[in-house]
């Protein structure tokens, strides 16, 4: 019978020695700060149904000086999310075939990026029109 080996611990951090992990952690955390923004959100949804004064009240917090730089940064960080998770749609998927061509990984992702661009100027438009 083999000796038994002792347990080896893993190292810390052993996930920032590669990039491929270092982009996947970046991915995942991005995810949280999409999470929360949903919770804001919610959070305006509330205010919507307690009544015009406490929306109001919700709306002139997003006004503020801090608010509108956290938008700036979360801005970024959807914007990182956004393309992170286009990135890995050709892993993910099986394969797209047009004309007995397998499509190309970057050709998956950007068809996707440009989906997403194409339904968030939708979105930013139809509500820049009912807005006024």
């Amino acid at each position: 019978m083999a000796a038994r080996r002792p347990y080896v611990r893993s190292m810390e951090g052993w996930w920032n020695r590669v990039p491929f992990f270092q982009r996947y952690m970046a991915r995942e955390v991005t995810a949280f700060f999409v999470a929360v923004y949903g919770l804001v959100m919610l959070a305006g949804l509330v205010r919507l149904a307690q009544g015009e004064a406490a929306f109001n009240g919700w709306l002139e917090q997003l006004r503020s000086g801090w608010s509108i730089a956290l938008h700036v940064v979360l801005l970024l960080v959807f914007i990182y999310h956004t393309y992170s998770w286009f990135e890995i749609m050709p892993k993910t998927m099986p394969p797209v075939v047009v004309g007995g061509k397998k499509l190309a990984p970057a050709t998956v992702t950007a068809l996707g990026l440009a989906a997403a661009i194409a339904a968030s100027t939708f979105v930013l438009v139809t509500a820049w029109v009912l807005a006024r």
